[in-house]
Formats: structure tokens, C-alpha cells, sequence
């Protein structure tokens, strides 16, 4: 989706508010939204990559005018209702208004500390061997989907060069809109600034980027 959080490359939204010794959380309810989605995650209803595209999906004004956990909780509010958990009526009444819907796992508080120790790795293998090498010229296809990618949009249509292969790791793009896991191998490509940005990019300047194989094309076969 080129939607609000696509914002590399562009220009004019000012400098960054950095804050020295950051805390995790500003306010007490920025911690309750992330424990609740959290908890919701734990379910199994939606997985990570669809809690992203939730969060992508909001309207760019409101997305590029909220703080990191309002998109957070306005995304969590936006899912508990698609799967059918909540109705607008009991968002609007701060409480439950009819018995709760089931789900499939219930996260307990004795859980949490395994669960993120664990960690949540998407990692899997790929039934076929990687398209491309260490060193393949690539370019990265110009697309323009409506649902959830992670191919940002200055770097298609531009050519790069392999500088590492990942491994296999869970396909984003379906696996946000619940297709399936779909698994590809993930590169690492590596962009110049010139081809990026043009004459006007900082000497010396690359950018490197992770791409999922069908992300990418051969150079070559692309410009011919």
C-alpha cells in the first residue's frame, strides 16, 4: 500500500524530535496498548504482518498526524472489529455489551516473559533454490499494491546489486492478508544514491534494502 508510512525519499516534514534517554513509554495507556496487542496477537485471529498493514491502512492525515501507539490502538480498534470481537456500539461505550466472542488462545501473564524470550522468528524454509547470487544485478519491479508490501517505493524501478542472501523467511504480502505464509527467499540489495536520488544525491551515498525475491527481476531481462 502506498499509504502514509511509505515516507522514504520524500522532503519537507521537518526534523526529527529526537528525545535523549527515550523511554519505552510516554504514559501509562501507551503501555496498555501495547499489552493489549500483545494479548490480541497471542490469539492467533491475525498475525504480525496483518497488525502492519492494519496500522498502514489508516488514512495517511491521521496516520502522519498520530504518535507511534495512537496508530498502535487505532489499528487494534480497526481489527477487533473486521474479526467480529467487538461492535462499534461497545468501543463506543468503553465496555462489553454482549458475551465475549471466542478466540483461539488466551495469552496469560505467566506466558509473557517465555513467549518474548522465545521470540517470534519467521524464518522458514523455500521448497526452491534462490533466483539470485551475491553479486546478481537486480532491479526491483514497479508495483503499486493496494494491500501490505514491504518493497519501499523509491527503490522500484531501480536497479541494485545483491550484497547478501537471508535465507527463507515468511512472504509479508500474503501472510498480512491471511493467505498463507507463502515463504521466499529474502535478499539484501544494495542501491547507489545516484541511481536513487540522481545527480543531486550525497557523494558516496547507498542505501541498502531488504527485498523478498518476488520483489526482484534480472537487470538485464528488465531493461531489454
Amino acid at each position: 500500500m502506498n499509504g502514509g508510512q511509505d515516507l522514504g525519499g520524500m522532503q519537507g516534514f521537518g526534523p526529527l524530535g529526537l528525545e535523549a534517554d527515550e523511554p519505552r513509554f510516554h504514559a501509562p495507556w501507551e503501555r496498555r496498548v501495547f499489552a493489549m496487542a500483545m494479548a490480541m496477537g497471542a490469539t492467533g485471529t491475525w498475525n504480525l504482518d496483518a497488525s502492519r498493514a492494519a496500522r498502514e491502512s489508516l488514512p495517511p492525515g491521521e496516520y502522519l498526524t498520530s504518535s507511534y501507539y495512537r496508530i498502535w490502538f487505532r489499528a487494534l480498534e480497526k481489527q477487533v472489529q473486521q474479526h467480529g470481537l467487538v461492535e462499534a456500539g461497545e468501543l463506543a461505550a468503553g465496555a462489553a455489551l454482549a458475551p465475549p466472542a471466542p478466540v483461539a488462545r488466551v495469552l496469560k501473564a505467566e506466558e509473557v516473559a517465555p513467549l518474548f524470550a522465545r521470540g517470534f522468528p519467521s524464518d522458514r524454509p523455500v521448497a526452491t533454490p534462490a533466483r539470485f547470487a551475491v553479486g546478481d544485478e537486480v532491479r526491483a519491479k514497479v508495483v503499486n499494491p493496494t494491500g501490505h508490501t514491504r518493497l519501499p517505493r523509491y527503490v522500484r524501478g531501480r536497479t541494485g546489486i545483491v550484497e547478501r542472501i537471508h535465507g527463507g523467511f515468511v512472504f509479508p504480502d500474503t501472510n498480512a492478508a491471511l493467505a498463507g505464509e507463502a515463504p521466499q527467499w529474502l535478499y539484501t540489495v544494495r542501491f547507489s544514491g545516484i541511481e536513487l536520488w540522481g545527480e543531486d544525491a550525497e557523494p558516496g551515498l547507498a542505501v541498502s534494502v531488504n527485498a523478498f525475491e518476488s520483489y526482484l527481476e534480472p537487470a538485464r531481462s528488465a531493461a531489454a
